[in-house]
């Protein structure tokens, strides 16, 4: 039982690593294969290399080769036939969209190509270009339209419309109503389909939809956090001591000055501390000024785009996180200089600052770099729904998606 643990364990969490349960990449064949390859390549790695609780290593080498082939193979048939028969079109969740067409077409192109939802139609003002299935606003009729195919969900945004087309639309959608279609506000199926906020809450019923995760008061949650925050940190630091003879040498080479660097930086409840960074960056780098970092930027030097690329640049934050001044995850620390300005232009800004920073996080994961004013509030909108949405199991989707990120080289 041990063993089939041990094993059980190991798969599952490569698994979420190696993207192999992430549905977005499902009717992909080389991606399925090449998450299934990797999970089961490594799973075999660890398990037969894991002292003391896993079995001894086989007389016979060729056995590895036959653990790998029997913890791949299988897996390769279920997910190819998972794709033939069942990931179809036919199975996704089918939906009828009502809204103004400048408000909806964004939802609209981002759903039209995923893989859980079927636009069966859309009920707006006028046709929006490369979205078929449009129905007039003045004179469609919702339950002859929604009575033709089974209709999982109705989605209603009413802004936009005059107030006689939304009273005779409330009339329609009572019946629906009463006939058991589920019908729900469009602000609720963008943050579902998004992960982020909608801008709509950030406005002056803000309170109506922003409002904190139990977890921000709950003893447990917070302590097993730190306790969390303090084991990993330390494991973080022996890791980049460890490192720091092959930093040394990358800097020396390719990135020529200082190998640290400190920064203001504004953390919870808005009180500055300072963060400590492998520089990455050519020397004076912001001798004109605080500047936004952007992708592909000049300032970059070639073992800084390395270190970027890696996340290794962050590693020294290891320390705040062990001194309380940060956690592992939470939104990223910004600059005192930017968050002034951005708590003028962007409403609540400051709310992002009600829990600790982190060393990574859920805007960091889903859009790495913001160097406009639309853009952070973007990022804003994906660390509000981490405040309200935060948990145990957010947390550990966070810090798996990170790993990919650094394994996968997908960090700007």
């Amino acid at each position: 039982m041990t063993w089939l643990f041990l094993l059980s364990f190991y798969f599952l969490f490569l698994g979420e690593i190696f993207q192999l349960y992430n549905l977005n990449v499902s009717n992909n064949r080389y991606l399925v294969f090449r998450s299934v390859i990797l999970t089961a390549f490594f799973t075999t790695v660890f398990y037969i290399f894991t002292p003391f609780i896993a079995p001894e290593l086989p007389e016979n080498r060729l056995q590895i080769v036959y653990l790998f082939l029997i913890i791949s193979l299988p897996i390769l048939i279920w997910r190819f036939l998972y794709m033939w028969l069942i990931f179809s079109p036919k199975y996704f969740k089918s939906i009828v969209f009502i809204g103004e067409s400048e408000r909806i077409k964004k939802i609209l192109y981002q759903i039209k190509d995923d893989n859980f939802h079927n636009l069966h139609a859309y009920v707006s003002d006028k046709e929006v270009e490369g979205i078929s299935g449009f129905q007039d606003v003045n004179n469609v009729n919702l339950s002859e339209l929604v009575s033709v195919d089974y209709i999982s969900e109705v989605v209603v945004s009413s802004k936009g419309f005059s107030k006689d087309i939304i009273n005779s639309l409330n009339k329609k959608l009572v019946l629906l109503f009463e006939y058991g279609v589920n019908i729900i506000g469009y602000e609720s199926f963008y943050e579902e389909v998004t992960d982020r906020v909608p801008r709509e809450y950030l406005n002056h019923n803000f309170y109506n939809h922003i409002n904190f995760s139990k977890n921000n008061t709950n003893r447990f949650y917070l302590y097993a956090l730190r306790f969390f925050d303090f084991i990993i940190s330390l494991l973080g630091i022996l890791i980049f001591i460890l490192l720091i003879p092959f930093i040394l040498l990358g800097n020396l080479l390719a990135n020529r000055g200082p190998l640290f660097y400190t920064q203001q930086r504004v953390g919870v409840k808005g009180v500055n501390f300072k963060i400590y960074k492998l520089r990455s960056m050519i020397k004076n780098a912001e001798t004109e000024g605080a500047v936004w970092a952007q992708k592909e930027d000049a300032r970059i030097t070639p073992f800084g785009k390395f270190l970027r690329n890696t996340r290794l640049d962050e590693v020294p934050q290891f320390f705040n996180i062990l001194k309380g001044e940060m956690s592992l995850i939470g939104p990223r620390p910004e600059r005192p200089e930017f968050v002034k300005d951005l708590e003028d232009k962007i409403p609540f800004y400051s709310i992002r600052h009600v829990v600790r920073p982190g060393l990574t996080g859920w805007a960091q994961v889903k859009y790495p770099y913001a160097n406009t004013i639309d853009e952070q509030e973007t990022k804003l909108r994906y660390d509000l729904y981490y405040i309200k949405e935060r948990n145990a199991f957010l947390d550990f989707k966070i810090l798996i998606k990170t790993i990919t990120t650094v394994l996968f080289f997908k960090g700007q």
